[in-house]
């Protein structure tokens, strides 16, 4: 009994001593690269670490080359999730040198490096949460003193004497995406803000509020769209920083992110720090009207005749969604229902050629009896006569306040990726 017991110490010493070389590293407060260090040669294998949006924060690889694999997951390379307290904390890649390490002994060298990557990242999500609070009080008007605003953005190592500009940019997967992947577009669109103003700050902050549309004959609301864009605040003198960072942002994401549609909204230079609030209110109005257009940047300057619903967006946007609720809800809900983006998308195109309906058809490229039907469908739902001019003009507010308020209009076929008929720009007038 006492040797089959001692034999199994023997086999348990190298699993421990290797276990023990990671404490070790994390207990002496060595940091993470050491602690990775150490892992390699516990596990006898080449590890890389990962954080949470898919950088490398430490590595303990052979050449460049043997990252390289690693990373791509090549030659035998395993991935480990590292997880604390049943939270996501990275990602440990890694290719064994010789014989695959024992599960138990990868867990519990996992369990450490996650243990420290989170002590190591703590400073960091302080900070971006006090960025994401001192955004979100003054973007929401909880905080209104000009000093107090410029003393907390100092904190933060931002100053605001100049004034600034407030960008809104949003990057939707196209495709299920692993891991945290708002994490990975906050890290690029801050980078891509700070290669023009080094100061600048950026966070997920709730601009406004989500609307919910009311499903077809139920009484609940549809989700609303994500309430969490991402802020970005640039300091500087005039329009021009602001202009060139939201430029920047843009193609970053862009270049950066396969598989993500991104729009990006930029307010005027607010040259008085307690007018922030405004510029985030011009910037959020820019990003949904280039959201509902197609298109992926958009200035507060270049929005036309929806810079006239800003107040009502801004201040009270009940009033805004009542009398979306009141015109167009009803189509919405309609072609929602059926699939489809036929009597929205057939009224707008209606309204850009100024209510003749055979070139509706022509840009449509249907037959006019279909078009007809369709704005039928359209003033029997609404109630609004499309042939007259009131009953235009209030129908093309409601698609306006829709956009305002971020309300993404009915897909279908006509708006599919490559659908030539669904990517038309409309209010063009408007511009």
């Amino acid at each position: 009994m006492g040797t089959a017991r001692n034999r199994e110490d023997l086999a348990q010493r190298p699993f421990l001593e290797a276990f023990e070389e990671v404490s070790e590293a994390v207990e002496a407060g060595a940091g993470l690269p050491a602690v990775v260090r150490a892992a390699a040669h516990a596990l006898d294998a080449s590890v890389v670490v990962l954080d949470t949006a898919g950088g490398v924060v430490a590595e303990a690889c052979l050449s460049p080359e043997d990252k390289r694999v690693v990373l791509a997951g090549e030659g035998g390379s395993e991935r480990f999730d590292l997880r604390v307290a049943d939270q996501p904390g990275g990602e440990l890649r890694f290719r064994a040198r010789g014989t695959p390490p024992a599960a138990a002994l990868l867990r519990m060298v996992g369990t450490l490096i996650a243990l420290e990557a989170d002590r190591v990242r703590a400073p960091a999500r302080e900070s971006q949460a006090a960025v994401g609070d001192f955004l979100a009080d003054v973007l929401s008007r909880k905080v209104t003193d000009r000093e107090n605003i410029l003393a907390r953005a100092a904190e933060l190592g931002c100053d605001l004497g100049d004034g600034a500009c407030v960008i809104v940019a949003r990057a939707r997967p196209q495709h299920p995406e692993e891991g945290d992947w708002r994490a990975r577009v906050l890290t690029v669109a801050e980078r891509g803000a700070r290669t023009v103003e080094r100061s600048s700050l950026a966070a997920g902050v709730e601009l406004g509020r989500a609307r919910a549309r009311p499903q077809a004959g139920a009484g609940e609301g549809r989700p609303p769209r994500p309430g969490r864009d991402f802020v970005l605040l640039v300091p500087g003198h005039g329009p021009e920083p602001g202009r060139r960072a939201a430029d920047v942002v843009r193609k970053d994401l862009e270049v950066g992110l396969t598989g993500f549609s991104v729009v990006v909204g930029v307010s005027r230079w607010a040259f008085d720090p307690v007018d922030l609030h405004r510029a985030g209110a011009e910037a959020l109005l820019a990003a949904n009207v280039a959201e509902s257009r197609g298109l992926p940047g958009l200035a507060f300057e270049e929005t036309g005749a929806y810079r006239l619903l800003l107040p009502a967006m801004s201040e009270d946007s009940n009033e805004l969604q009542r009398f979306y609720e009141e015109t167009v809800a009803p189509l919405v809900l309609n072609d929602e229902q059926y699939e489809t983006s036929d009597l929205v998308h057939t009224l707008e195109s209606f309204l850009d050629c100024d209510g003749n309906v055979a070139k509706t058809a022509e840009k449509l490229f249907a037959h006019r009896h279909t078009v007809s039907y369709r704005l039928g469908r359209v003033e029997k739902l609404s109630g609004l006569d499309v042939g007259s001019s009131d009953g235009r003009e209030r129908l093309s507010l409601g698609l306006k306040a829709m956009r305002v308020l971020g309300i993404a209009p009915p897909g279908g076929p006509a708006r599919e990726p490559g659908a030539g008929a669904g990517r038309v720009v409309r209010d063009e007038k408007d511009r």
